[in-house]
């Protein structure tokens, strides 16, 4: 007997009534009238009889709602006891490699929540680029990442982040663009740029402004933007970078996004391989149940 059916049984038997019982289980009341007359076929029993508008037991059914009540006391009581098992059991460390990015918001949120439900779980975040992360994560040093698109993907499961991850140039507020609103392929032409040292990165921008490398006037190249931000200010060049990486910094600095619009997906991702903790494997269904929400 499935416990699903059992519920049923039992609310009908409660409300004595399929449409009360109906609305109650959030259920049509021809899909539980079905449902009731399959399982009195497949018990081969009545378990209702109908007097004055009303469903009330026969004598099978009041035995079978007596041991229904107790199957389902029985089940809400194992399903309690293996949460509060598999709480307390749940520790150990999630170690997760982490770039420059907005979506870290959200990483953070969920890493609150997983520790607020488990409390014996703890993290280790490596903050560096996404050769520094994937080169980690291949040797196993690494659980799970927070990477930006574009990256080759087809050693690792993914997650698509909600966050969008807007692409632009950061100038220094006296550059003779900073008054711009966005910046265009054509701005780009001439102007002294830094660029990701990512070759996927470069590119995606070339592609966006239907250029090669070769086009523009390449002065620098960095891994993180934080090492940048002081040489933007300082006017050696624009950056290339995105928007969730620089903001909430003060600086002599302005971030323009592109136009047209160049976003990409920000994904957590793992190895196909990897044999992972019971405690990580929690951490991505929870992140899969915040996505889905």
């Amino acid at each position: 007997m499935e416990i699903r059916m059992l519920k049923y049984f039992l609310t009908v038997a409660e409300e004595q009534n399929i449409t009360q019982a109906a609305k109650k289980l959030h259920i049509t009341q021809p899909t539980l009238s079905r449902q009731i007359r399959e399982f009195e076929e497949s018990l081969q029993l009545d378990l209702f009889v109908r007097q004055n508008k009303k469903l009330y037991l026969t004598e099978p059914g009041m035995f079978l709602k007596k041991r229904a009540e107790e199957i389902l006391e029985l089940n809400e009581k194992t399903e309690q006891e293996f949460a509060n098992y598999q709480q307390a059991i749940l520790s150990g460390q999630i170690s997760i490699g982490c770039v420059e990015a907005e979506s870290s918001h959200f990483l953070s949120e969920m890493l609150e929540e997983m520790i607020a439900d488990y409390p014996q779980v703890t993290f280790n975040i490596f903050s560096g680029t996404s050769n520094d992360i994937t080169e980690k994560l291949d040797k196993g040093l690494l659980d799970v990442a927070l990477l930006i698109e574009p990256t080759p993907m087809d050693k690792y499961n993914k997650l698509i982040l909600p966050d969008k991850e807007i692409w632009g140039v950061l100038v220094s507020t006296e550059h003779f663009l900073s008054n711009q609103q966005s910046i265009s392929a054509t701005d780009l032409r001439g102007i002294p740029l830094i660029c990701s040292s990512r070759k996927e990165v470069r590119e995606m921008f070339c592609s966006w402004g239907q250029f090669t490398e070769g086009d523009l006037n390449i002065v620098g190249k960095y891994n993180l933007i934080f090492n940048v931000i002081s040489l933007v200010e300082n006017k050696v060049g624009a950056a290339l970078a995105i928007k969730g990486a620089i903001d909430n910094r003060k600086n002599k600095t302005i971030f323009l996004p592109c136009a047209p619009a160049l976003e990409t997906n920000c994904v957590l991702v793992w190895k196909k391989d990897a044999i992972l903790s019971s405690t990580v494997l929690t951490f991505i269904k929870k992140i899969k149940h915040a996505l889905e929400a």
